[in-house]
């Protein structure tokens, strides 16, 4: 069967002697297993027994001695015998009337049989009766005011303490302070009496636990004469008398000292160790420090200690001079041993104890003075030594140590027995146990004499040649550091002059468990989440287990399943508070081994809350001071940095807290200067790195006194809203600088430069207005707090202004410098500052742009603004359009607005153009392209002309081709002599004086590169009259042109016929207008006659409508001489609603002027330099053709607009075999102006009428 040892071997390394265990075939010495304590004290009716129960074989025979006497319980009357075995006890019945006085003694016991005589201690029997007071007359006790009293309590003796009360009649407990005291002999002392300790019931009631009664004196009548003349005194010790005493103190006790004074005033006493110092662990102070406790006491305890009476006219001591002794105790105990025949037996009897105890030896209870010389005992240094044992020196001895504290005794037999040598540990045991740990093998052996035991491996060889093998007298084998090797069978041999006998111990060692890694100590955030991880190995043939624990207890004992999460290897904790910190451990264990890796978790976070809060020193709030004292507040293990002090006045601002400051982390007070007239509710806060804490529970409110003020308001300003007035203004006082309920404001003010007398007002609101002023003129201000105490501190002067009117001058103008073709530099001469009228507060420059100097612009357009801070005489524009006229304006302002303007038109330089607009590429054949474009929208000067440049993208080449196009008014160019099967990129740039400008840039190719025109997803859709065509173009398809044909199916004689419409590729829709209802079409897409795709569409509707006869109206003139007038009538209609709309062509723009100069007026804050440029960024606006024309010229809309603007015409021309010769006009729409206005999408009901 196998064993843990690790549980077992601290048994097995004991004494031999306590794993004796007599075969049953022996006979046993007597052994006393129970008796009575050594003092039994008795009452009435208390049942008497005296016990004495011993063990043996045979059985044991007891008597009973009676202060040395021999004494027979079962002859004396009124005592029973316990008729059981193993018992000697007896017992004494019908105590009533206190029977037991008459067997007071000492006792003792003795148990014997064939092998000696075992003995009990000394049993003192002790009876006390009923408690009574002894009869006494009780005379009063008289005594005059002022003086000292001792009121006796001398209570009958008890063999156990008593406790004792001062009581009065009501049964109240007198009370008890530094001046009344009662002693540890139960009498009262007063230090000093007063007319209030006149009462004649004082009774002394002692309580006695034995009897559990309580008796009282008789009363005690304690008359106190008054007198006047009441005589201080210095202190005189009541008890002890004399000067010095000397006690013994018994080790292990408490020991207590007392010294109860008198005097007048009342005496304190202080305790004093003059040999050192006291052991404050140990040592307490009572009954309002008259008594001195110290527990345990020790040998260290020697020595004087002092007591100390004082008070003001002088002191009076005791020294107690303590000498520490103790009762006998033991070094080493006699012990019982089985002897063989031959054997020497010694028996150790050392005791200590102070004073040094008497020992002395009993042989069966005989003292061995008494026993004849020819004994083969001998007594050696406190021993007793007996040699050549053979079985007749079997016997019990006895060894006593006795002092005047106490006695000592012990019984030890010697058993001389033959046996043969036996082995009680059971044969082929198998004991398990894992690497590096100590396996203990068994083999308790028994016999006499006593067997040699010796361990043996399967050779018969001794194992104890490996230093790791170690033998215990008990028997037993040690392993110490094991390895795997050890595995295996040993041999236990037991041998002595009897017989020889073996066992087999088998061991198996195990692979220790190790844990490879451990949890890690962790330092976390509160409300964070930790986790710890435990990698452990374990021999495979153990059954193991692995648990976590927190402060040794498992954590899943806590039944917090939401708190821990644990999965094998893993413990994670969520939600982390300040009670989650401790050590947490991992445990992996098997039966043989447990081992353990401790992480410790510290949860850090902001403060606790400060518990605490005291104010003291109430008398300093005359000069507005307080202490404030608090308790500290946990830190959660990071120390607290500082504390944050608080105050609230729930009068003036309640739930409103103000620091008063901070002080730090290891102060717990300070003295708060306090303002007055404050109602003052403090609280602290404790901070550390992570944050603030909660703060403490509020404070006692405390109020300061009314004050005069001690600060008068800032931020004074005197600033004029009118031309004839002053407005003062001031930041007024927080309520907290008030110093009473009430606040008012001395206000005083005068002309500067005039010592004359000041005029003044006092007001409650912060400003006053003073009116009747001249006009920007300087004033002395002052502003003095005043509440009901008195004024605050004299104010410093401040300069203010009266009102200030607008500037009455304009700066002069210095020509403006161009520093390139969109920045000037505008500068000008400083205003006089007698015509500021006012603080300049700067100058503000306003331009606008009037035109281009190429052509004339009637078109009103925003203004930009420049606010130049006063101390700047120039500023410079930029983003201005080149080659432009501006006009520009410049004016001082002040806080009342600006001033008159001065002004100036200027020219900006030529610059380079913007890049063309709307480049297209049409295929003309596989060897050319045409080009269309538009010019720049912004020219920044005068067109000279174009460069084209071009080169092949996929041949490798990086040669680029570039030409002039010396035309300004050119719209096409066609690139002949091109390559079919190469992609080119074009780059188009506009030209001025100043160099070409940005360029547009396009891809493409010819017609051979693109193939086939496709006509992917083409559909046609119809309408009652109509019919819209919609493709979508090929991507990477070359734009080209062709024509559409609507061709009426049936009879042509019902429909008109419909002329070809050219058309362009990426337009990718077209609507045919004109179609008779319920009419079958064909269409037809042709280019240069031939077809590209053909398909058919029928109009909805009812029926056709037949065409009238030839006649005037249907002739061309006649519809075109109608339409003139139509539109004639159109444009005139439109223009008199221009003119009611706008009422005037040019008063839109005077309005804009007006409020633009309104809103230009600075503030008197306005930040300084700030540019705002409201105008266009562009010279001229794109028309908004969806399909600008091809070469038309684009004129911006405003003063120049016509009727084309508005309207638009096809005109479209072909050559005998369908090409297109003509030009093309396109719709324009009308831009608004100042904005960029991009192409419309094409519609079915408004297509784009001209080819990109």
């Amino acid at each position: 069967m196998a064993v843990a040892l690790w549980f077992l071997w601290p048994l097995l390394l004991c004494s031999p002697c306590v794993l004796i265990q007599i075969p049953e075939e022996l006979m046993e010495p007597p052994i006393i297993t129970e008796q009575s304590p050594r003092r039994v004290v008795v009452f009435p009716t208390d049942d008497v027994s005296l016990k004495c129960e011993a063990s043996g074989k045979p059985e044991v025979q007891f008597r009973w001695t009676r202060d040395g006497i021999l004494f027979k319980p079962r002859e004396e009357l009124g005592m029973i015998v316990n008729q059981v075995p193993h018992s000697g006890s007896f017992s004494i019945t019908g105590n009533s009337s206190n029977f037991a006085q008459s067997f007071q003694g000492t006792y003792r016991c003795f148990a014997s049989n064939k092998l000696g005589t075992a003995m009990s201690h000394e049993i003192q029997l002790m009876a006390e009766g009923t408690p009574k007071w002894p009869k006494e007359t009780v005379k009063p006790v008289e005594v005059e005011e002022g003086e000292s009293v001792i009121l006796p309590c001398h209570p009958p003796p008890s063999a156990e303490p008593l406790r004792i009360y001062w009581m009065n009649s009501k049964i109240l407990h007198i009370k008890q302070d530094e001046r009344v005291t009662m002693g540890q002999n139960g009498n009262l002392y007063f230090a000093n009496v007063l007319t209030s300790d006149n009462h004649s019931d004082y009774i002394c009631h002692a309580h006695f636990p034995g009897t559990r009664t309580i008796i009282q004196k008789e009363p005690i009548d304690l008359r106190v004469k008054a007198t006047n003349s009441m005589m201080d005194r210095k202190p005189h010790l009541l008890f002890p008398t004399n000067s010095s005493s000397h006690l013994v103190a018994l080790q292990g006790q408490p020991l207590i000292l007392e010294c109860i004074a008198e005097g007048f005033p009342t005496p304190t006493i202080k305790w004093l160790r003059p040999s050192g110092p006291m052991p404050a662990d140990r040592v307490t102070y009572q009954n309002h420090n008259k008594t001195l406790q110290l527990l345990n006491v020790g040998e260290e305890d020697d020595g004087e200690y002092r007591c100390l009476a004082e008070n003001s006219l002088g002191s009076d001591r005791h020294a107690y001079y303590v000498t520490v002794e103790a009762a006998p105790y033991w070094l080493h105990k006699p012990q019982s041993h089985l002897y063989g025949p031959g054997e020497t037996a010694r028996l150790d009897c050392q005791v200590q104890g102070r004073p040094q105890p008497e020992v002395t030896w009993r042989i069966n209870g005989i003292p061995v003075e008494e026993l004849g010389k020819d004994q083969k005992y001998r007594i050696h240094h406190g021993a007793l030594v007996l040699s050549n044992l053979q079985p007749s020196d079997t016997m019990v001895t006895q060894c006593e140590a006795r002092n005047r504290h106490g006695l000592l005794l012990a019984n030890a037999y010697i058993y001389v027995v033959e046996l043969p040598a036996k082995i009680l540990t059971p044969d082929n045991e198998t004991y398990m146990a894992v690497q590096g740990s100590t396996a203990y093998l068994l083999c308790k052996a028994f016999g006499a004499p006593v067997p040699s035991v010796q361990w043996l491996d399967r050779e018969g060889k001794t194992v104890l040649q490996d230093e790791r093998f170690f033998p215990y007298t008990n028997g037993t084998l040690g392993i110490r550091d094991l390895q795997t090797n050890d595995t295996g069978h040993y041999f236990c041999q037991a041998a002595n002059d009897q017989s020889n006998v073996t066992i087999v111990a088998n061991l198996q060692v195990k692979d220790a468990t190790r844990i490879m890694q451990g949890p890690r100590s962790a330092i976390e955030k509160r409300g964070s989440r930790v986790m710890f991880t435990c990698q452990a190995s374990f021999d495979p043939s153990l059954q193991h287990s692995t648990t976590w624990r927190r402060d040794a207890l498992d954590l899943q004992e806590l039944g917090d399943s939401d708190k821990y999460f644990i999965e094998d290897e893993r413990l994670v904790i969520h939600s982390l508070d300040y009670s989650d910190q401790g050590n947490y451990s991992c445990v992996a264990s098997t039966k043989l081994d447990v081992v353990e890796s401790r992480a410790e978790l510290l949860v850090v976070g902001s403060p606790g809350p400060v518990p605490q809060l005291e104010l003291s020193d109430h008398h300093l709030l005359k000069q507005s001071q307080v202490r404030l004292s608090w308790s500290p507040a946990d830190d959660h293990n990071a120390p607290i940095e500082k504390y944050d002090i608080e105050f609230e006045d729930k009068e003036m601002a309640p739930e409103k807290w103000y620091s008063l400051g901070k002080v730090p982390g290891n102060q717990t007070s300070t003295t708060l200067k306090l303002s007055p007239y404050v109602h003052y509710t403090f609280r602290v806060t404790a901070i550390n790195k992570y944050g603030p804490g909660e703060p403490s529970p509020d404070s006692e409110t405390v109020v300061t006194p009314e004050a005069a003020p001690e600060k008068n308001p800032v931020d004074v300003k005197g600033e004029g809203n009118e031309t004839n007035n002053m407005v003062i203004t001031w930041k007024p006082l927080r309520w907290m600088d008030w110093n009473a309920p009430q606040v008012q404001y001395r206000v005083q003010w005068r002309p500067q430069k005039m010592q004359g007398a000041w005029q003044e007002q006092i007001v409650s609101d912060p400003f006053l207005v003073v009116s009747n002023t001249s006009t920007f003129v300087p004033y002395e201000i002052k502003v003095q707090t005043v509440n009901s105490q008195g004024k605050g501190p004299e104010p410093q002067i401040t300069i203010g202004y009266s009102g200030e009117d607008y500037p009455q001058a304009s700066p002069l103008l210095e020509p403006v410098k161009a520093l390139n073709s969109s920045t000037v530099l505008v500068r000008w001469q400083s205003v006089d500052p007698a015509q500021v009228k006012g603080h300049l507060r700067g100058y503000n420059v306003t331009y606008w742009w009037e035109g281009s100097q190429r052509k004339h612009n009637k078109r009103h357009v925003h203004k930009g603004h420049v606010v130049v801070p006063a101390n700047a005489t120039s500023t410079i524009l930029g983003g201005l359009r080149p080659y432009s006229s501006y006009w520009v304006e410049v004016q001082a302002f002040n806080g009342r607005g600006l001033g008159p303007a001065s002004g100036m038109t200027f020219n900006t330089p030529e610059g380079v153009p913007g890049h063309p607009e709307a480049l297209h590429l049409e295929c003309q054949s596989d060897t050319s392209l045409l080009l269309h474009w538009q010019p720049p929208l912004s020219h920044n000067g005068v067109l000279t002309g174009y460069v084209l440049s071009y080169q092949p993208l996929n041949d490798g080449s990086k040669e680029q081709l570039s030409f002039d196009l010396p035309d300004p008014e050119l719209r096409t160019h066609n690139l002949t002599n091109l390559s079919p099967r190469l992609r080119y990129r074009f780059q188009l740039q506009a030209t001025t004086r100043e160099g070409p400008g940005e360029a547009i840039v396009r891809e493409g190719g010819t017609m051979a590169l693109s193939g086939m025109p496709d006509f992917g997803n083409i559909s046609a859709m119809a309408g009652e009259n109509y019919s819209v065509v919609s493709w979508v173009p090929k991507e990477g398809q070359c734009n080209f042109g062709f024509q559409i044909w609507f061709k009426a199916l049936g009879d042509e004689k019902l429909v008109a016929r419909l002329p070809p419409q050219y058309v362009s590729y990426n337009q990718s829709s077209y609507t045919q207008w004109d179609l008779q209802p319920d009419t079958d079409y064909e269409i037809q897409l042709l280019k240069e006659q031939v077809l590209l795709h053909q398909m058919a569409v029928k109009t909805n509707g009812t029926g056709r409508v037949r065409l009238p006869p030839a006649g005037f109206a249907t002739e061309g003139w006649f519809i075109g001489f109608i339409s003139a007038i139509v539109v004639l009538l159109l444009v005139l209609l439109i223009l008199c609603f221009i003119k009611r709309s706008k009422g005037g062509k040019y008063s839109v723009k005077d309005k804009e002027d007006t409020q633009v100069d309104s809103e230009a007026r600075p503030m008197k804050d306005e930040t300084f330099g700030e540019y705002r440029s409201l105008e266009s960024d562009n010279e001229e606006k794109a028309f908004g053709s969806s399909q600008p024309s091809l070469n038309g010229d684009i004129k911006p809309l405003g003063s120049d607009d016509s009727l084309a603007d508005y309207g638009g015409s096809v005109d479209v021309q072909f050559n005998e075999d369908g090409s297109f010769i003509g030009q093309y006009s396109g719709k324009k729409e009308k831009e608004v102006a100042g904005g960029n206005d991009s192409s419309g999408a094409t519609s079915p009901i408004n297509p784009a009428g001209t080819l990109e």
